[in-house]
């Protein structure tokens, strides 16, 4: 770029041999080659350590808690919320005062043998009711409450051999929900297998279209 006067009066500007001269109207160049991101990377070389520590923390929590479960109280199994997940079983928060009085367990009871309680929800599905009662059922068959005081054990309390033989479940729910099998199994094909479902549905859907025409006629044919 240079500058020369003619008539020594207007300065004209030329831009000849210049080729990276800006443009159009363009962004303006912004670009960042100073950030020092070397000095910023965050390393992790004590993931191992750490492992080790979570593992220490869970054995030492297992230990101070015992003979109760790890994972805490025994929920029970419902329903996600909206019909987008209502086919999913999920854990609940607590089991319902219905589900508790036909299991012939009392909500103060419940609270001291490791089920949990919320007074909030509504049982409105049976086929729930009875799964949940059935839960508590398994539940407290299983169950092995020891003494407060060894030596004036209360009625329902743990034998010796049966504290003796106690173990301790760490797994990360206590009963946790089964999957259902939902597998399919080889087997032979059938006769009601071979037709087609498309001639089905359309033989269904004209006896339905005309089924009105047929007994009309057939009132017609009576009345002569």
């Amino acid at each position: 770029l240079f500058t020369s006067l003619v008539g020594g009066e207007h300065p004209v500007h030329s831009t000849a041999g210049n080729s990276s001269a800006m443009k159009h109207n363009n962004v303006i160049p912004n670009v960042h080659f100073h950030k020092d991101w070397q000095n910023r990377v965050k390393t992790w070389f004590k993931q191992p350590k750490k492992k080790e520590s979570r593992r220490r923390v869970r054995a030492e929590k297992a230990a101070a808690i015992f003979p109760r479960p790890v994972a805490g109280l025994l929920r029970p199994i419902v329903r996600g919320q909206t019909i987008r997940y209502n086919s999913k079983q999920r854990l609940g928060r607590g089991f319902t005062l219905e589900e508790l009085k036909e299991a012939g367990v009392t909500a103060q009871k419940a609270q001291t043998i490791g089920i949990a309680v919320d007074h909030r929800r509504k049982n409105r599905s049976e086929e729930t009711l009875r799964a949940n009662v059935q839960r508590l059922n398994e539940y407290t068959s299983r169950l092995v409450v020891f003494p407060r005081n060894k030596r004036s054990p209360k009625a329902g309390d743990a034998t010796k051999e049966q504290m003796a033989s106690a173990v301790q479940q760490t797994g990360q729910a206590v009963m946790p929900i089964q999957a259902a099998g939902s597998k399919a199994h080889s087997r032979a094909i059938t006769d009601a297998d071979k037709k087609s479902a498309f001639q089905t549905l359309r033989l269904a859907w004209s006896s339905a279209r005309l089924d009105g025409l047929k007994k009309k006629k057939i009132k017609e044919k009576e009345d002569k």
